[in-house]
C-alpha cells in the first residue's frame, strides 16, 4: 500500500487576539491520495480556509500552526525553510482562491502571469531572476516565441478559453468572471502540480458557470491524475465532485468518509442536519448517490 500524497495529522491552528487565544482548527487529521478529489464542507467560519492556509503555510505572524505531521509526498512541510516552501507553493502544490481578481495582477497580461509561473516552477530554460522578471513585466514583455509564453497559451486552451493566443495578450478586467477563474486554474497548472487546493473556487460565479468550472477541475484531475482539495459550503457540489469528504464544524471534523457513505448513512447529528437541509438530500442529477459524476449545467 502506497503512502498518501498528503497526510495531515493532529493539525491545530490558533491566533492570538486581544481577547486571548482563538483556536480556528482543532486537531484535525486527513489524507489525500494521488488522483483523489477530497472535499472539506462546512459553514462560514468553521475553519475550512484556515486549514488550507495552514497546510500551505500562508498565515501571517498572528497564526500558530502545530501538528503531529503535515507530510506532502513524504516531505514534512512544517520543517521546511520559507525558501524551500516557496518552491513547493505554485509548483507541487497550487492554490485557487475564491475571487480571481484578487489572485491576478491587474497591470499584467494573462499570458505574462501564467508564463511567469512556468519559468519559476517548470523547465522553461529562461532566466527567472528578479531583474529578468522586472524587465519582462515593465519593459520588454515575454517573447511570444518563448517556451513559457507558448506554454501559457497551451494552458489557456487546456482550460477551455477560446482564442487563447488573443486572450493571452489581454488583461484581467477584459475577461468575464468565468474566464478569469479559468485563467487562475491555468496558472495553477503551470507548475505541473500534484495537488491543487481549490478554496470556494466558484463562489462569485452564477450556477451555469459554476458547473463549467467544476467540470473543468474534474476533467483535469482525471486527465492528469492531479489530486484536488476542494473547500466548499455546498453539499451538492461535494456530492457530485468528490470521492471523499470531511464535514467541518466549529474548527473540528465531525466525520470523514466516502461521499456515498456520508450522504446515505451520516452518523453525526450535524451531518444529518446538513443533509436534511440540503436541496440535494434525496438524489443527485443522475438519480443516485454516486460521486464524481459530471456536474450538471
Amino acid at each position: 500500500m502506497t503512502d498518501p500524497l498528503l497526510d495531515v495529522r493532529g493539525l491545530k491552528t490558533s491566533f492570538e487576539t486581544g481577547q486571548g487565544t482563538l483556536t480556528a482548527v482543532d486537531g484535525i487529521s486527513f489524507t489525500i491520495e494521488s488522483g483523489e478529489v477530497f472535499g472539506v464542507v462546512g459553514e462560514s467560519g468553521s475553519g475550512k480556509s484556515v486549514t488550507a492556509l495552514s497546510v500551505m503555510r500562508l498565515l501571517d505572524d498572528a497564526g500558530t500552526v502545530e501538528a503531529d505531521a503535515v507530510r506532502f509526498d513524504g516531505t514534512d512541510l512544517l520543517s521546511l525553510t520559507e525558501s524551500e516552501m516557496r518552491s513547493i507553493r505554485g509548483g507541487e502544490i497550487s492554490m485557487i482562491f475564491q475571487d480571481p481578481m484578487t489572485s491576478l495582477n491587474p497591470v499584467m497580461t494573462i499570458g505574462e502571469q501564467i508564463a511567469e509561473v512556468v519559468r519559476h516552477h517548470g523547465d522553461a530554460g529562461e532566466r527567472a531572476g528578479f531583474w529578468s522578471e522586472m524587465t519582462r513585466k515593465y519593459v520588454t514583455g515575454t517573447s511570444t516565441d518563448s517556451h513559457s509564453w507558448q506554454r501559457a497559451v497551451e494552458l489557456l486552451e487546456t482550460v477551455g478559453i477560446p482564442e487563447p493566443e488573443k486572450r493571452a495578450t489581454e488583461y484581467p478586467h477584459q475577461l468575464s468572471g468565468g474566464m478569469r477563474q479559468r485563467v487562475v486554474i491555468a496558472q495553477a497548472l503551470a507548475g505541473d502540480p500534484s495537488l491543487i487546493i481549490a478554496d470556494e473556487p466558484t463562489t462569485a460565479l452564477d450556477v451555469s458557470i459554476e458547473a463549467q468550472i467544476l467540470n473543468e477541475l474534474l476533467e483535469l484531475s482525471d486527465e492528469f491524475g492531479i489530486s484536488v482539495l476542494l473547500i466548499t459550503h455546498d453539499l451538492g457540489v461535494v456530492r457530485e465532485t468528490c470521492d471523499r469528504v470531511a464535514v467541518m464544524y466549529a474548527s473540528e471534523f465531525m466525520e470523514t468518509g466516502h461521499v456515498d457513505d456520508i450522504f446515505e448513512d451520516p452518523h453525526h447529528p450535524y451531518t444529518k442536519g446538513c443533509s436534511r437541509a440540503s436541496p440535494e438530500s434525496t438524489t443527485t442529477a443522475s438519480g443516485s448517490a454516486s460521486s464524481r459524476g459530471r456536474f450538471r449545467t
